[in-house]
């Protein structure tokens, strides 16, 4: 098993920025009144509290891959909210929901097409699936982490690995919720627009996120430079403006059977 890098409280310092587009998708989504309610990829549990309260549904379970992140979103468990310990690409229920919700997670895991596949199937006709992926990869954010990882000594340490690119054109996933039955799938490709102090808050977003994946490659003192020439690389890509103009983009998908 994967250690398990991901730290809440680093995560957690953007908070409400993070959340703004969960807020979006959550307006596309129908309640289900007495329902039930998946959130995959549910990290700290406290916007799928928000999920379960907006949707009315009698049950709501949040699955996530991270011990350190159930272990924040146990404290809002309860009234038909429960956490539950999960991989998202092996997620197969044996009952069928009503509503599949995903809040920037599905880019952890692959062949989005067999995905999408496979939840489809767990969702009961007239259910919904609801799902957000970051598509920032071609902002200099990410393009600093891969030419750091393709540097000595980090490239050998990571066997050439790099952060994952699962995600796929707005227009790939309309035409895929399309041949799995939902009738109108709405897609929507949107850029958030953060106000960081300065690019130095691009280095602690990343650290909250992105940088996991490496945190996970590396060895403490060798992430540790890994980090330093991320941020030297970074620095060169973009601007010393204060405040920092952080664009994020994002693919908001949803679908009815």
């Amino acid at each position: 098993m994967a250690p398990d890098t991901w730290q809440p409280d680093t995560y957690a310092r953007f908070a409400a920025e993070r959340s703004r587009p969960f807020y979006d998708l959550l307006d596309l989504v129908a309640p289900v009144p007495g329902g039930r309610v998946v959130d995959l990829g549910c990290g700290t549990g406290e916007l799928t509290r928000e999920l379960h309260r907006r949707t009315k549904a009698a049950e709501t379970v949040g699955i996530d891959s991270s011990d350190a992140m159930l272990a924040k979103a146990a404290a809002f468990a309860g009234d038909g909210l429960r956490f539950e310990r999960g991989e998202l690409a092996a997620f197969a229920p044996a009952e069928p929901w009503d509503l599949v919700f995903s809040n920037a997670a599905f880019h952890w895991a692959p062949d989005h097409p067999r995905l999408l596949e496979r939840l489809t199937r767990s969702i009961r006709p007239g259910g919904q699936l609801a799902f957000q992926v970051p598509d920032n990869f071609d902002h200099a954010s990410h393009r600093a982490a891969e030419e750091a990882s393709s540097e000595e000594p980090f490239r050998s340490a990571l066997g050439g690995r790099t952060h994952p690119r699962n995600v796929l054109p707005p227009e790939r996933y309309a035409e895929i919720l399309a041949r799995l039955g939902y009738p109108e799938p709405a897609v929507r490709l949107q850029v958030y627009g953060h106000r960081l102090e300065s690019r130095e808050g691009i280095v602690k977003w990343v650290e909250g996120s992105l940088l996991s994946e490496y945190r996970r490659g590396l060895p403490p003192p060798l992430y540790e430079g890994f980090v330093r020439r991320y941020r030297e690389v970074l620095f060169g890509l973009v601007p010393d403006d204060r405040p920092y103009f952080f664009t994020f983009r994002r693919i908001l998908a949803y679908g009815r059977r």
